[in-house]
């Protein structure tokens, strides 16, 4: 049986929510969560109403493939998930996320149709896990 398969696209501001289909072949965008104090019960309530078990954590880094303060705050972020989510079963990955905002931002205005930054957001989760479940793990 496939698990279930939650990707993160981690902001200071806004977290980016894909979720993998059940046969795991395809990555859609979920939602975007606000980074507030709220954040660990808002994802906690997301991660047990999907019965999500695995959860990708994209991971930035500079252009030159570098870690950035940005990277830190993320492995920071996924390492405190089980504890914060009260879910110790969780698995968490990791998953480079080179230039999926990019990448997003300009699917999403190649569409012509107006959008905002949670869109960017959301579409770069989705990117992360498409990533991942093509196998270019991290």
């Amino acid at each position: 049986m496939a698990s279930k398969v939650l990707a993160l696209d981690v902001g200071n501001v806004r977290i980016g929510v894909a979720m993998a289909d059940a046969e795991l072949r395809f990555a859609n965008p979920l939602t975007t969560l606000i980074n507030d104090d709220a954040i660990w019960d808002t994802l906690a309530a997301l991660v047990q109403e999907n019965q999500v078990e695995v959860v990708v954590v994209g991971l930035p880094r500079s252009l030159q493939g570098n870690e950035t303060p940005q990277t830190q705050i993320c492995r920071l972020f996924a390492e405190n998930l089980p504890e914060r989510l009260q879910m110790s079963q969780l698995a968490i990955k990791l998953q480079d996320e080179a230039a999926t905002s990019v990448k997003a931002e300009e699917e999403l205005r190649a569409r012509g149709k107006p959008y905002q930054k949670a869109d960017i957001d959301a579409l770069a989760a989705t990117y992360i896990l498409e990533d991942y479940l093509n196998g270019d793990r991290y």
